[in-house]
């Protein structure tokens, strides 16, 4: 049998059984990766490599920018910006049918474009406005299933930590370039759950009540500028090139103690260590799984994993839409049972080789797999986003499910016009001169 075989069915064999054993992630990663080089190297040779090479996978200057951005969140989302980001939303929705709802995704794009965190705009918004919307009459469970479905637009929209990590496993494709790819669907993201929330809103006869004045405009515009200017200095200093992606996130966090520690005192001194202790957690899980992950990489690559699974699937057909059909498929069934990270670390090398004898860019590519396991946070059994949407809501899965079919309806188009039309991707990044 053929060694890329042997060693791909012991990974996948291992990975399953641990992962239904209750074994991290992570530490599934490592002991996969080494039990299945065995048959080519001894365990001596096995152990060693494998320790050097977490070593290395993590010895990356760009990686750098995962703590901050993380950081900078963390701040932002303790800084009480997510009221201040509600009531600016509010100005563009107006009173058109489901005017609350519609607020919330408004909010959530531009939260997530700030935090980076499709679970942190869920709670953040959800605990804010899902009151609101209950006393106007909404229902519990729609107010809910809008606001879990477009959170994570912020996962998409820069700065998103999930493509820094995709830069690094996909061998350098352009941060700043993933980032630039990002916004013209999350945005469509975002607009095709606005058409279901105008859809159910219109039917349930859902109306704000709510008016501002011009004054109160003005007044609500003006105490948003500071936190819309963190997306302007951080992301127009990338484009203009004045710092990389790794440097603005320095800024972006610089930038988000300025504003929670003394323009708008939201936070104290005091509650910085907690901050800062959290945000060391997240970042140690992630960095962990970046460097067991590149003991996976060099096995899939030294045994010839991904060339046999290419060969394989472009046995199947070879027909570009066909194969970026059935690597869709795989990646949804995929991102409901595994979290982002490791999902993008595991996947990236055994489907970008496919996707680029197809012709097809890595920002391109990139931009396809994010958006599919983005799906996957906002569907059982491990959908994060889903559960935190849930618990702020005040309702239960089963209640926000027959909702979200829709939602799931109209983000699969979406999904389909991104993988099929590539200038949705890629016109950005080509205006500004990174591909």
């Amino acid at each position: 049998m053929n060694i890329a075989v042997v060693c791909g069915l012991i990974i996948l064999a291992l990975l399953v059984v641990m992962l239904l054993a209750g074994v991290p992630i992570a530490v599934a990663l490592a002991v996969s990766s080494i039990c299945a080089i065995l048959p080519v190297l001894n365990t001596g040779a096995a152990v060693l490599t494998g320790a050097q090479r977490i070593f290395s996978g993590i010895s990356v200057f760009s990686l750098l920018a995962i703590p901050f951005f993380i950081l900078a969140g963390n701040i932002m989302n303790k800084g009480g910006i997510a009221v201040r980001l509600i009531n600016f939303a509010k100005l563009f929705t107006g009173s058109i049918p489901g005017a609350l709802a519609h607020t919330n995704a408004v909010a959530n794009m531009l939260f997530g474009a700030i935090s980076g965190s499709g679970t942190a705009a869920a709670s953040a918004m959800g605990s804010i406005i899902g009151p609101i919307e209950e006393e106007e009459g909404y229902d519990r469970d729609f107010s809910a299933a809008a606001n879990i479905a477009t959170a994570p637009t912020g996962l998409l929209i820069p700065p998103s930590n999930v493509m820094i990590t995709y830069s690094l496993v996909s061998g350098g494709t352009s941060v700043a370039a993933l980032f630039m790819a990002g916004y013209i669907p999350g945005i469509l993201w975002g607009l095709a759950c606005m058409a279901v929330i105008f859809y159910f809103a219109k039917k349930k006869g859902y109306r704000s009540t709510k008016k501002y004045s011009n004054s109160e405009k003005v007044k609500v515009f003006f105490q948003a500028i500071p936190c819309l200017l963190m997306i302007v200095i951080v992301i127009g200093g990338i484009i203009s090139g004045i710092f990389t992606a790794t440097e603005g996130s320095v800024v972006a966090v610089v930038y988000s103690l300025i504003l929670s520690l003394f323009f708008y005192k939201s936070i104290k001194f005091s509650e910085l260590p907690k901050i800062f202790l959290d945000s060391a957690e997240m970042t140690g899980i992630i960095i962990f799984l970046i460097g067991v992950s590149s003991i996976m990489s060099w096995v899939m690559a030294f045994t010839g994993i991904p060339t046999a699974v290419s060969e394989a699937m472009l046995g199947i057909s070879n027909n570009r839409y066909v194969i970026l059909f059935i690597i869709n498929i795989l990646l949804l069934i995929i991102g409901t049972f595994m979290d982002m990270t490791p999902a993008c670390l595991i996947f990236t090398p055994i489907f970008l080789p496919i996707c680029q004898a197809l012709g097809m860019n890595t920002v391109h590519f990139g931009i396809m797999m994010i958006f599919n396991l983005c799906i996957g946070t906002i569907t059982p059994p491990v959908g994060t986003t889903l559960f935190v949407g849930v618990k702020v809501g005040k309702t239960k899965i089963e209640n926000v499910i027959k909702p979200l079919l829709l939602y799931f309806a109209a983000i699969f188009v979406v999904l389909l016009l991104v993988s099929y039309v590539p200038i949705l991707s890629m016109w950005l990044p080509g205006l500004l001169g990174y591909v």
